[in-house]
């Protein structure tokens, strides 16, 4: 019945079904029939249904009221067992971003280990909504993500640096003798992204309609793949957290990515949620944004 409520509250949350299944990675057909059992399960009525349209009923804004209450006892609760089977030991979970190249978050979890050796220190790796999910449903402490939607109040939002997008492309491609780029440029070059299988769309759809690519798209499942792809000339690399200073031998070339011309920037930023902020959240989010000054 959780899942079921879950549901029920990604749809009210949505005012839509498609949306809501998009969310919750299942068919709307599917999400629909959890809900249609949740009713029946209950006994009455959550939504009230007209064609291809849904109103919310009395008694299914109250439940929806009551259950984010529940919910969030819930995860709360599954946390804290967790917590005692794992005889006690402290946990700080954190969410990397699995397309990120910089050093900083390994230079600040070198720090934090070595200050609290006793703390088991846990790492997600995930893509921006990969995240962002396990941030919400309590599967992480805190989240190192870029900035894709306004920030929200339930959560602090540290912003760790401001930086420039640029792209990785095999030096022996004649583009990499430029000293800079445009989405437009690159539109007869495949562009390499670094997604899980269930995230592909999602990271397609961002980078086309976000930053503007508009060629064909390949997919790797991690940094290491996506370079060997790069190197072996198959399509150029969009890469986060990096300077141009940065070196990577002879076989890739880095260029500053434009808009017009500005070099597009991206916001990074260390997300927890307000009412987890304990001690060492704050302060592994404080040695990360030490090591991104």
């Amino acid at each position: 019945m959780i899942r079921q409520i879950k549901y029920f509250q990604a749809v009210v949350r949505n005012n839509s079904f498609s949306e809501a299944a998009e969310e919750c990675h299942i068919s709307q057909s599917a999400i629909s029939q959890q809900i249609q059992s949740l009713e029946r399960e209950l006994g009455f009525g959550l939504l009230e249904r007209k064609n291809r349209k849904f109103t919310v009923t009395n008694a299914g804004e109250y439940f929806y009221k009551k259950s984010l209450v529940l919910i969030a006892d819930y995860e709360r609760m599954c946390q804290e067992a967790a917590r005692i089977s794992d005889n006690d030991k402290v946990a700080l979970t954190i969410g990397y971003l699995r397309c990120y190249s910089g050093q900083e978050f390994h230079l600040a979890l070198e720090e934090f280990s070595s200050k609290y050796p006793d703390v088991c220190v846990k790492i997600e790796y995930g893509n921006h909504e990969e995240l962002y999910e396990l941030l919400r449903t309590g599967g992480v402490d805190l989240v190192l993500n870029d900035q894709r939607r306004a920030f929200s109040d339930e959560y602090v939002n540290l912003i760790l640096t401001v930086g420039n997008e640029f792209i990785e492309i095999s030096a022996r491609n004649p583009i990499a003798a430029l000293p800079s780029i445009t989405p437009q440029e690159l539109k007869n070059i495949p562009c390499i992204l670094v997604s899980s299988k269930e995230q592909r769309e999602t990271e397609r759809e961002y980078y086309r309609n976000v930053i503007g690519f508009q060629s064909d798209f390949l997919y790797a499942e991690n940094l290491e793949e996506a370079r060997l792809m790069v190197i072996g000339g198959q399509g150029f690399m969009p890469v986060e957290g990096v300077r141009q200073a940065d070196s990577f031998g002879l076989s890739i070339s880095r260029i500053p990515l434009f808009r017009g011309d500005s070099q597009i920037k991206r916001n990074y930023c260390a997300f927890w949620k307000k009412d987890n902020s304990g001690y060492y959240v704050e302060e592994f989010a404080g040695m990360l944004k030490r090591k991104f000054e």
